[in-house]
């Protein structure tokens, strides 16, 4: 049975002559990153600075999100959002944090039960404080943190070194980037986005350490040949299964992202930029490429850049030409 194959098997496609354009784009957009977390920041959600959720079923089918929002809005209770999920009849009501206060949380609650009546039944209330959502914000980032420390002794012992330097490099950039923008589309920044950003880093570790699996026995296997050519033969040789991988999350991402409503568009959002635009980009043109830098392949023969030297075809068998009499030898002498 033959295999599905994308791009042909001969694909001889220069991925690392892009190195020295990716590398500095990749730094300016980390920069920009960074300075858009400090100096803009992240629109965090209520599980992270407190505040009321509200769960509720509106008799009528479906709810009238523009008209719940204008009730609401009229209340003055700050910032507030809905969110339509499951059912068409089911909305997620969360209020920002009250100053004053359980008191002024319990009393917003009350505004709300007041301004829409009976229309509506009233399934969950929560009200999360400033103690617990620091409390969460705390233990998110130090998952984060986990997460990366694991991978890192995970690829200390699989690879040598420098494979475990590149790829923790390619894992920090996509999270970097993702956060960027994040903080420029100021979309919300809750427990799903955490979320969302250790699935950035488990599918971004699986694509490099694919690809540098076949690096690796590409080294092996051909001892003369430069590392650009070595690093553009593996990427070539898994670039269909790179291709069918992320065109297939990808389309599972865009239906999520356009008909999975607003409970999970903070989610799907960041998992489309951090998956299939930075992920797949950094696989290729960051995580490859730096091993160039980290002197993989330095010292084998012929050096990192020196070209592999052509095979050279085995001499033909010339006939040797008959000996010179001895008496001949002897009368030159």
């Amino acid at each position: 049975m033959r295999l599905l194959r994308i791009v042909p098997d001969d694909t001889k496609f220069d991925f690392m002559r892009f190195r020295r354009i990716s590398f500095p784009v990749s730094a300016m957009l980390s920069i920009a990153a960074i300075v858009l977390y400090f100096f803009h920041g992240l629109n965090f959600g209520i599980d992270f600075i407190g505040g009321t959720l509200i769960e509720v079923q509106t008799k009528a089918s479906p709810a009238d999100l523009a008209k719940m929002r204008a009730t609401i809005g009229s209340l003055k209770l700050g910032d507030f959002q809905l969110q339509q999920f499951g059912a068409p009849d089911d909305v997620l009501i969360r209020i920002s944090e009250q100053p004053g206060g359980d008191e002024a949380q319990q009393a917003a609650v009350q505004k709300v039960r007041d301004a829409l009546g009976d229309d509506v039944t009233y399934r969950r209330v929560e009200v999360v404080g400033p103690s617990v959502s620091t409390e969460l914000l705390a233990y998110g980032t130090i998952g984060l943190v986990l997460a990366i420390v694991a991978i890192l002794i995970y690829l200390w012992f699989r690879f040598e070194w420098q494979f475990a330097l590149g790829a923790m490099i390619a894992n920090v950039h996509d999270l970097v980037l993702t956060v960027g923008f994040m903080s420029l589309t100021h979309i919300d920044f809750d427990l799903t986005s955490i979320a969302a950003l250790l699935t950035i880093l488990g599918y971004s570790l699986n694509d490099t350490v694919v690809i540098y699996d076949r690096i690796r026995e590409m080294l092996r296997r051909y001892k003369r040949m430069s590392m650009p050519e070595l690093l553009n033969a593996s990427v070539n040789a898994t670039l269909s299964r790179s291709i069918v991988t992320h065109v297939t999350v990808a389309m599972s991402l865009l239906a999520l992202l356009l008909f999975g409503g607003q409970a999970i568009h903070s989610f799907t959002a960041t998992m489309m930029f951090g998956v299939v635009l930075v992920g797949t980009y950094t696989s290729v043109f960051i995580a490859s490429p730096i091993l160039i830098y980290l002197g993989v392949g330095a010292g084998r023969i012929g050096g990192a850049e020196e070209p592999e030297a052509p095979p050279t075809a085995p001499a033909a068998a010339v006939p040797s030409r008959p000996a010179a009499p001895p008496q001949r030898a002897r009368a030159r002498r």
